[in-house]
């Protein structure tokens, strides 16, 4: 699971993750189900919740590895977050982007979609720490290139990698 700030790269590292690792690999982006099917504003106990559960276990059940990225505010979608967690029967491995506001508004600003809402948007979504203070969590800091943390999570998922918990 990647989590973190709006512009923080999550979807970038993902979808990158995703082409290294090839077939068997389900993508399930936050955005996509809750702003592109739904057409839901993120609110809590928002129908997207549910969703976003429903595609990483249809998915895990069908013998997919599931990479789910989004912001996943810990207040609205930690509870569903553990959950999936505590049913997995493999391993599950959250990575927080701890990425500071001002980094994620320049980032967002390089992005085909940086027109589509605005640095005060981002701020009112944006948390100093988002973590979920899970056992295990993994902390990318704004330093970890896209690469570098490409690399780190395709370890984690293939069984490369450590435990440590910073980038």
């Amino acid at each position: 699971m990647l989590r973190g700030p709006s512009g923080a790269g999550k979807s970038t590292v993902a979808t990158a993750a995703r082409a290294q690792l090839g077939r068997g690999v389900a993508l399930v982006q936050q955005d996509v189900l809750r702003r592109v099917v739904l057409r839901e504003h993120d609110v809590p106990g928002g129908l997207n919740i549910a969703l976003i559960a429903t595609v990483c276990r249809f998915s895990l059940d069908a013998g997919y590895h599931v990479i789910l990225e989004g912001i996943l505010t810990a207040a609205r979608y930690g509870p569903m977050l553990r959950q999936l967690a505590a049913d997995h029967h493999g391993r599950t491995t959250f990575f927080y982007f701890d990425v500071p506001f001002a980094e994620t508004v320049r980032r967002h600003a390089t992005r085909p979609q940086a027109s589509e809402f605005t640095p005060k948007d981002m701020s009112d979504w944006y948390s100093a720490s988002g973590r979920l203070d899970v056992p295990g969590e993994q902390i990318i800091a704004a330093t970890s290139s896209a690469d570098t943390s490409v690399a780190r999570i395709v370890a984690y998922m293939t069984g490369n990698g450590s435990d440590a918990s910073h980038a």
